[in-house]
C-alpha cells in the first residue's frame, strides 16, 4: 500500500468539483492507513513543482484533478526515479481513470491508492517548434475535435461532462472539412486526407467517455492515429458521433486507423491541437509516444486489463 502520499488538488478542476471533494478524499485516505497531506495548485507549473518535491520525499503523488493536470504531473515525475502517481477523478471527463478501471467516485477510488498495484504507463508528447515539449496522458486531436474542445472549455460548468457533446454540436453548425497531411514513423508512411479530424491516441478515451481510439494501449510505446474523413453533417451526427461512445465508429467507412511511434500532422489552414482538454501547440506538430514514462497505481488484479497489452509478469505491488 502507499503509506505516505501528497494529495495534489486542482481546486478549479471540474468547475470546483475537486475542491469540494478534497476534504472527504483526504479523510478517506487517512482512514485507509495512508499518511496523506494536501497541497492545492495555483497552475500547471506549480503542480509540477509540488509533484517533484513530494516524489523526492518518497511520497506517492496523488492527483485529484482533470486529465490535463495529471498529464503535467506525470511528465514532471519522469525526472524522479521510482516516483509513483495515483489518479483520483476530480475533473469533468476523468477519462484516464475510466480507462484504468478506477472508480469514478473519488472516495471509492482511494482504495486504489491504498492497495493498488503499480504499472508502467506510456505518455504522449507533443514537440512544438521553438517551444517546450508538452506531455499528455490521453488523446491529442485536431480539426473538428480541437474546435469542439475550445468551445467546451468556454461552456458553463453546470453542463458537467455534457460540455463535450455541447462543443461538438456547436462546432458542427459551421464546420468546413480540412485537408490534413500525416507522416507516420515508423513505417514512414505519408497520408493526405480531407475530413474532420486527426487524433493521436496514447489512451482509448477522451471527452468524458468517448472511445475515439478503442484499440489504443497504455504500454505499447505507440500512438493510435485515428482519422475521420469527410462525411455529411447528417451522417456525422446520426452515424459517427453516437458510435464513438462505444468505440464502434472505427468500423465505419471513412474512419481510418494507423499506429506509429511518431507522427507529424500538418494542415492547409491554421489549427491548434488539444490534448487532455488543453491546447498543446499549433500545426504543424510532431508527436511521439514515450514508453514506460511513469509508474501509475491501478486497481489490484481487477484493473481494466484492456488498457494494457497483456497482464504480463506480476505487477509491482504499491508499497513503501
Amino acid at each position: 500500500m502507499a503509506r505516505a502520499a501528497c494529495l495534489i488538488v486542482n481546486p478549479s478542476a471540474g468547475g470546483g468539483r475537486a475542491r469540494r471533494l478534497a476534504p472527504g478524499v483526504l479523510e478517506e485516505l487517512r482512514s485507509l492507513g495512508v499518511q496523506a497531506r494536501r497541497c492545492d495548485t495555483r497552475d500547471l507549473q506549480h503542480a509540477r513543482e509540488l509533484a517533484v518535491d513530494a516524489a523526492r520525499r518518497g511520497e506517492t503523488v496523488v492527483a485529484l484533478s482533470g486529465d490535463g493536470m495529471i498529464g503535467a504531473i506525470a511528465d514532471a515525475l519522469r525526472a524522479v526515479p521510482d516516483a509513483r502517481l495515483g489518479v483520483l477523478p476530480g475533473g469533468r471527463g476523468n477519462d484516464l481513470a475510466r480507462v484504468l478501471g478506477i472508480s469514478r467516485d473519488a472516495r471509492a477510488a482511494c482504495a486504489t491508492i491504498a492497495a493498488g498495484e503499480t504499472r508502467l504507463v506510456d505518455l504522449g508528447e507533443a514537440l512544438p517548434a521553438g517551444a517546450e515539449p508538452r506531455a499528455f496522458v490521453g488523446i491529442a486531436s485536431v480539426g473538428f475535435d480541437s474546435e469542439a474542445n475550445r468551445i467546451a472549455n468556454e461552456a458553463p460548468a453546470w453542463l458537467g461532462s455534457l460540455v463535450y457533446a455541447y462543443g461538438a454540436l456547436r462546432t458542427l453548425a459551421s464546420w468546413r472539412p480540412a485537408r490534413f497531411e500525416i507522416e507516420l514513423d515508423p513505417p514512414g508512411e505519408r497520408i493526405v486526407v480531407s475530413g474532420y479530424s486527426v487524433g493521436a491516441a496514447n489512451s482509448k478515451a477522451y471527452g468524458g467517455g468517448m472511445y475515439a481510439a478503442p484499440d489504443a494501449l497504455l504500454d505499447d510505446g505507440l500512438l493510435d492515429v485515428v482519422v475521420l474523413e469527410d462525411v455529411t453533417r447528417l451522417r456525422f451526427l446520426t452515424g459517427v458521433l453516437p458510435r464513438v461512445f462505444k468505440g464502434t465508429h472505427v468500423a465505419l467507412p471513412g474512419v481510418r486507423c494507423f499506429r506509429a511511434a511518431e507522427v507529424v500532422i500538418s494542415s492547409e489552414r491554421p489549427f491548434v491541437m488539444y490534448a487532455d482538454g488543453d491546447p498543446i501547440g499549433a500545426l504543424p506538430l510532431r508527436l511521439r509516444a514515450v514508453r514506460g514514462a511513469v509508474q501509475m497505481l491501478v486497481p489490484a488484479q481487477t484493473g481494466e486489463r484492456r488498457a494494457f497489452a497483456a497482464p504480463g509478469p506480476a505487477a509491482v505491488t504499491a508499497a513503501e
